[in-house]
């Protein structure tokens, strides 16, 4: 099996993912769905010898040594790819995510124009969140580009894997990768604030520590987005303040209520052509009015404050479900999977 003909074919059907394990046929995600590339069964030798043409020795050794490996690989010409091999049951298995290699324009990807106004503030923490595979590093890089096309500013980021690579236009764009260029978030974090930053990029929110200092950078005049693994504004919000012990949860809630700017919890959903998949958003914006619920501990209720602030942006995930429904971008049966189960038992 050849590793770069499996990608460029990848490419050219318009998968998402490659999935390659051995004692399995190599299996392609299309529009959200596993697809068969062929009936022949990978061996152990088969995904070996594509990590070996992925990696490079020294990764391979760190591979053998911890189990599982994160890193990104560029076939020049036809795209870049984001790889997480893995050891399972002595064997060895591959997940790789194509990543185009033009970075997407925010017009082109069907977010809520709101989201644009998120690029153009000057300080505050931007959260995008969804659960993998739901397009948040893409939402990302278009709004770093939509910054990058229309200011000046000097913008740093922090990934794991560095996905889509910016070009400089109006803007500087450091792109700097966890285990390669730095050792952690929070260390790259904490060196990026040395380097003069206007906007920092945080690849994922995964420790207390990363939180602080993002909420702090945020604090300080800069303008911060990063991500979560979670699928509702408020949920959003509890994750964070929950990583914190419970002495500092209530300071952490005022620091929360004062910076942040808003959140977009994402989820792509089939079209109904069965070609493409759309995204669907939860947006919260934080006006007086959330920032307060959040400072009173009353995130149960910013499900009623999204509902009822749909004049200054804001939506549920219903709500926007619901809209892409009737304007048939999405089957009315993704929609009642979703909010009508009950109808699918």
């Amino acid at each position: 099996m050849e590793t770069l003909d499996l990608l460029y074919t990848a490419c050219l059907q318009g998968a998402s993912d490659v999935h390659l394990t051995a004692g399995a046929p190599p299996m392609f995600r299309i529009d959200g769905r596993l697809t068969r590339v062929s009936e022949h069964v990978l061996t152990e030798r088969d995904t070996e010898q594509v990590l070996r043409t992925i990696l490079t020795d020294s990764q391979f050794m760190l591979l053998e040594q911890s189990g599982d490996l994160d890193t990104a690989y560029e076939l020049a010409g036809v795209s870049r790819f984001r790889v997480n091999a893995y050891r399972e049951r002595g064997h060895y298995g591959i997940a790789i995510r194509i990543i185009p290699t033009a970075v997407p324009r925010f017009e082109d990807l069907g977010l809520p124009t709101i989201l644009r106004d998120f690029a153009r503030r000057q300080n505050g923490l931007v959260l995008v969140t969804g659960s993998t595979g739901d397009g948040k590093s893409t939402t990302l890089a278009a709004l770093i580009d939509v910054i990058n096309r229309t200011e000046s500013r000097h913008v740093v980021t922090l990934e794991d894997p560095i996905e889509y690579l910016h070009t400089h236009r109006q803007s500087i764009i450091n792109q700097r990768e966890v285990g390669h260029d730095t050792i952690s978030f929070a260390q790259g974090l904490r060196a990026a604030l040395r380097q003069d930053p206007d906007v920092i990029l945080i690849g994922e929110l995964r420790d207390l520590e990363t939180m602080q200092i993002a909420i702090t950078a945020a604090e300080t005049g800069h303008l911060v987005f990063a991500t979560l693994h979670t699928n509702t504004a408020a949920q959003t919000i509890d994750r964070i303040i929950d990583v914190f012990p419970e002495v500092q949860q209530h300071k952490i809630r005022q620091q929360l209520a004062s910076v942040l700017v808003g959140i977009c919890c994402q989820k792509l959903l089939p079209h109904p052509s069965g070609r493409g998949r759309v995204v669907a958003c939860e947006i919260l914006l934080n006006t007086p009015a959330v920032g307060n619920l959040i400072r009173m501990e009353k995130i149960h209720q910013l499900q009623t404050v999204m509902q009822t602030g749909r004049a200054e942006g804001m939506q549920t995930m219903e709500m926007h479900v619901k809209e892409l429904m009737i304007s048939g971008q999405i089957r009315n049966e993704d929609y009642h999977r979703l909010y009508s189960p009950a109808a699918f038992r």
